[in-house]
């Protein structure tokens, strides 16, 4: 975590920079006055950027400061089974997940293409999700 932290904010620091040598630049490739030479959208992209980088190394910051101690990822003498939490009950023989999928597809096509689309993908949206949630209740794997 404290290598995360310490690369976020040299991400920070290098966008920040970056940012500076940019409006630099333009400022010296450009004729004109001096608001018509800074090409603003790279600057204020490369500064927004920079906030941003700033902003997640903050939030890793903190959360390692809140967390009291280091993970088992950050210790050198840490076995792989240290840090292998129980991450829930996953049905790795489901379908719903690539119905579900299909469905996103088909609203995103019907916003793109027509909206005749988007209910029929909200429909199988619908159908998938009350499948998902409902596939332990029916079936082979019914309790």
């Amino acid at each position: 975590m404290r290598t995360n932290v310490g690369l976020w904010w040299l991400l920070a620091a290098f966008f920040f920079l970056l940012a500076l040598v940019y409006t630099g630049w333009s400022l010296i490739f450009y004729e004109g006055p001096a608001v018509q030479r800074v090409e603003w959208v790279g600057s204020i992209a490369l500064l927004f950027a920079a906030f941003m980088a700033a902003l997640i190394a903050f939030y890793v910051q903190r959360v390692h400061r809140v967390q009291g101690g280091e993970l088992p990822e950050d210790r050198l003498t840490a076995d792989i089974d240290d840090g292998d939490p129980e991450m829930g009950e996953f049905s790795p023989w489901s379908w719903w997940p690539i119905v579900l999928a299909f469905s996103a597809a088909v609203a995103v096509l019907g916003l793109a293409v027509g909206t005749w689309l988007l209910p029929i993908g909200i429909g199988i949206f619908v159908v998938a999700i009350v499948g998902w949630v409902y596939e332990y209740y029916r079936g082979y794997f019914a309790r």
